[in-house]
């Protein structure tokens, strides 16, 4: 069996601790992210293609997501899930069925808030997560009740009946450059111009290459990402959700961008009528001016603020 490949870490986007939970045979090494504070823990779940570093951790004008929720005075936390940044790329990358679906990440997702609660003497979680992160994270509260005190879903997925596409080939895929710009600009009005500046984000993807050890000698240049997540997506958009939401039994933040095409006003208000378990249901908010990459664009303040608010709400 070829032995796991490790991807080599780009830290130059954050401060703070940087730890790896050691591997083994039934979970890959992972590696955690830390910017401690005296507050509650909050956990941060990023999404499809991209890691922590590049996501809740990536610094526009010296400020990130987590540089904001600790100025809030949170102690935050956040990891790469199995496939990317730092954390250990399995050798079931290399083979020919999807690697990395939700409930698999949901375990990763699980051993991070133990490691972390250890830290923190058993406290509960705020969690954060983001796109298709935010599938795991609900397989998570609903698992693990007593371990979540409030959860955040930004840009979420819901359920569609219109058809997902074809299944993903291979336990991995290739995503380049190009790619990432147009997911950007995905959904943003034509005369609205790019939600980040042309050269923030050329920062960005030179920092996201640089997240897979092999991915500026790629021909195209590109970061090989887990293909679990097409397959859930593939199942979501088929009329197959991969969990219950009704199983979430904390309370619950909604929140998106106004263009957002993946986290759409019909994918909400499924999602929000089918959280039966929230206490009071899923309160909703939509951001005015962002996509579905709100927390890396011109007006990710707006959404540091919709959060961070949420979450000192007592």
């Amino acid at each position: 069996m070829p032995e796991p490949i490790l991807a080599a870490p780009h830290e130059a986007a954050h401060a703070g601790e940087v730890t790896t939970l050691a591997g083994d045979a039934a979970m890959p090494a992972l590696l955690v992210r830390r910017l401690a504070g005296p507050g509650a823990p909050v956990l941060y779940v990023h999404g499809a293609t991209f890691p922590s570093a590049l996501s809740v951790g990536w610094r526009i004008d010296g400020w990130s997501w987590m540089d904001d929720l600790q100025a809030r005075g949170f102690d935050v936390w956040a990891f790469d899930l199995a496939g990317y940044g730092g954390s250990e790329r399995p050798a079931a990358m290399r083979g020919d069925l999807p690697y990395g679906r939700a409930e698999a990440a949901a375990a990763q997702i699980a051993r991070v808030a133990a490691h972390i609660r250890a830290r923190r003497g058993g406290a509960k979680l705020l969690v954060i997560a983001h796109s298709w992160g935010t599938i795991p994270a609900g397989i998570f509260a609903g698992a693990w009740p007593e371990t979540v005190e409030r959860l955040v879903l930004f840009g979420p997925i819901g359920e569609r009946q219109a058809g997902g596409g074809p299944a993903p080939a291979g336990g991995a895929y290739l995503v380049t450059r190009e790619d990432q710009w147009r997911s950007f600009q995905s959904g943003v009005p034509e005369d609205q111009g790019s939600p980040i500046a042309p050269a923030r984000f050329d920062a960005w993807a030179a920092a996201y290459l640089a997240s897979d050890s092999g991915g500026v000698a790629r021909d195209p240049a590109g970061v090989m990402v887990p293909s679990g997540p097409d397959a859930d997506f593939r199942d979501a958009w088929s009329g197959r959700f991969p969990y219950d939401p009704g199983v979430v039994r904390a309370p619950t933040l909604i929140v998106r961008g106004a263009w957002d095409p993946l986290a759409g006003d019909a994918d909400v208000a499924w999602l929000a009528g089918r959280l039966t378990g929230v206490p009071g249901g899923a309160r909703r908010v939509t951001l005015a001016d962002g996509a579905h990459r709100m927390h890396l664009e011109n007006r990710r303040q707006a959404l540091f603020d919709a959060v961070g608010d949420y979450l000192l709400v007592r």
